[in-house]
């Protein structure tokens, strides 16, 4: 399950470059590499902040000017991945805050938007709490703070800030964060309704492009293939070459045992965006082809990311965590969930953390974390597998059967490392506990 709005991403750019010069391919045989799907949006924005600058430097005191300059950066980072933008938006807001340091809502708001960006969600929260303290009315603000209050596992205030959020703005990002609390509570088809809101009132190509995705990952999730590819095929026909719906439409190849299509779009996907979550994937699917070389590599690649600069326990992704604990790594993943569980005591970060301490050989401690995990009733394949094999390692044969009977009813196709092994270890739990 991922988050419908604000996807934590890892992204491997300096590692990935030096194992492109070693040899590693990863884009597809025969095929031109796709140009990122965000260079439209991308182009539009950049042009706005020349524009906007050009006009700072000639009117300085402008200190919304600065306010939408830093959203704008901010922005940039988020459909681009690059990290870069980062700096100049904080110095844009702060200096919007310098200007005018009173009723500034604006920048505010900008601040907790990097803030959460940069994964340091207390202090999104903290931002966002004075944004609408500001300014009662502002449906980003509001945006931000339901995003904080996932993340921080503040899911009552959660659903009061999109719920106000929607009441001002009902718009994409509004119901994709209303779809995005449902998913969370197990209201799956709620979930999906208003994902479909989303797409209707999308005012552009990217929002309806985010929706689609989005509705076929809840697709996906249910086990309805055929609908799920339904969905990022036309996500696909409206941004060709667009990562996230290669790297989806991929899950589906593979889980229909479509090896080699799943890996042409893995590698065209990783090759434009080469996020910690794709980069597993593509391991996955190359083992599954029975290419454990090829996937060796790539499990190389990721390792690398935790030597690059910014990879702190705040900004590692939950499927970095994950990694580690499923390539029997128990130490690393640990320790990054710690990290990650004290940034983000979210309940998705729990179910991860559950899984490392798990490996680790501490299935009691697991235990507490997993039923935590699945605490709001979130109906996750994936977290119920991994408290199936917590509590058959503490001698809880009924449990895990119950959990991994759970797991392939909510989703067959939950993992290709992991479903077939559900299915087995559910027919030797058969018969009496």
């Amino acid at each position: 399950m991922h988050r419908r709005w604000l996807r934590p991403v890892l992204v491997i750019t300096a590692a990935a470059a030096a194992l492109l010069g070693a040899g590693v391919l990863l884009v597809p045989r025969h095929a031109d590499k796709p140009a990122p799907a965000s260079a439209p949006a991308s182009s539009e924005l950049d042009r706005y902040v020349t524009r906007t600058t050009d006009h700072l430097t000639k009117v300085p005191g402008d200190w919304q000017g600065w306010a939408q300059l830093g959203m704008a950066q901010v922005q940039l980072a988020r459909i681009t991945a690059d990290p870069s933008h980062y700096p100049p938006a904080e110095t844009a807001l702060r200096r919007s805050l310098t200007v005018q340091p009173h009723g500034n809502a604006a920048a505010l708001t900008g601040l907790g938007a990097l803030a959460a960006a940069r994964h340091n969600f207390h202090e999104a929260f903290r931002y966002a709490h004075s944004a609408v303290a500001t300014d009662a009315f502002s449906a980003d603000a509001y945006g931000v703070l339901t995003d904080a209050c996932v993340e921080l596992g503040r899911y009552p205030e959660a659903t009061a800030a999109v719920q106000r959020m929607l009441d001002l703005r009902p718009d994409t990002g509004s119901f994709g964060r209303a779809s995005y609390v449902f998913e969370l509570s197990g209201n799956r088809n709620r979930a999906t309704e208003l994902m479909q809101r989303a797409l209707d009132v999308a005012g552009s190509p990217a929002d309806a492009t985010f929706a689609l995705t989005h509705l076929g990952e809840l697709a996906f999730n249910e086990g309805d293939l055929d609908k799920a590819a339904g969905y990022f095929a036309r996500g696909l026909a409206r941004t060709p070459g667009q990562p996230a719906l290669l790297a989806d439409r991929a899950k589906v190849s593979a889980a229909r045992g479509d090896y080699a299509s799943a890996l042409d779009d893995l590698r065209a996907a990783t090759a434009v965006l080469p996020t910690v979550d794709h980069l597993v994937t593509l391991s996955d699917t190359l083992t599954a082809a029975g290419r454990p070389g090829e996937a060796a590599t790539i499990d190389t690649l990721i390792r690398a990311t935790t030597r690059l600069p910014g990879a702190t326990g705040a900004t590692t992704d939950i499927d970095l965590v994950l990694f580690y604990a499923d390539r029997g790594e128990p130490g690393t993943a640990v320790a990054k969930a710690r990290a990650l569980f004290a940034a983000r005591p979210s309940v998705s970060v729990e179910t991860a953390y559950a899984w490392a301490l798990h490996a680790a050989g501490r299935d009691r401690e697991a235990l507490t974390h997993a039923d935590r995990g699945l605490r709001l009733g979130t109906k996750d394949a994936r977290a119920h597998y991994q408290r199936a094999q917590i509590r058959r390692a503490l001698g809880d044969r009924r449990g895990a059967r119950a959990d991994l009977s759970e797991a392939l009813a909510l989703n067959p196709y939950f993992s290709l490392r992991n479903a077939p092994r559900a299915r087995t270890e559910l027919a030797s739990l058969e018969g009496p506990a």
